[in-house]
């Protein structure tokens, strides 16, 4: 059986970066079954509103959406069902401690194929304020008027 090196994406969660300050990033594998990995691989896959978070001494990504797999049978999966994060110990004791601080959360930020392997990317965020929203906002703006301006001049 040949891997497949590389990784391909599947899904992105744009929507982090525009209500989060990204802080850390930290890779983890995710424990499926055979139905969601077929599904992801036809790309069916929302991290929309999901979030991670620490339960038992164990990491969990809850609220991520993997479609049915269209050609599964009876025992085909649930959409919305938690699914755990493969961790090493030390990883999720220092995620843990990260997040007992005020206003820091476990977002998700991409899913993607890894070796054949699915993996999802976590950061650990803080929320944004709706002013700094507006501020990012504004200076994505104005970058982009300089760069038409600067195109414009050539």
């Amino acid at each position: 059986m040949r891997r497949v090196s590389g990784s391909k994406l599947i899904a992105e969660n744009r929507r982090a970066r525009h209500d989060y300050h990204l802080l850390d990033r930290i890779e983890a594998g995710l424990q499926l079954t055979g139905t969601e990995v077929k599904s992801l691989r036809e790309g069916g896959a929302q991290l929309g509103q999901a979030y991670a978070e620490i339960r038992d001494g164990e990491a969990w990504l809850v609220g991520a959406s993997i479609s049915e797999y269209a050609r599964g049978n009876i025992s085909n999966h649930r959409p919305e069902r938690d699914r755990k994060l493969l961790l090493h110990r030390r990883e999720i004791d220092s995620l843990y401690g990260k997040v007992r601080e005020k206003g820091l959360t476990l977002v998700p930020t991409r899913l993607y194929f890894k070796d054949g392997r699915v993996k999802v990317e976590i950061a650990v965020a803080r929320g944004k304020e709706r002013i700094d929203k507006r501020r990012d906002l504004a200076e994505r703006d104005a970058q982009r008027q300089m760069e038409r301006a600067l195109k414009a001049r050539r």
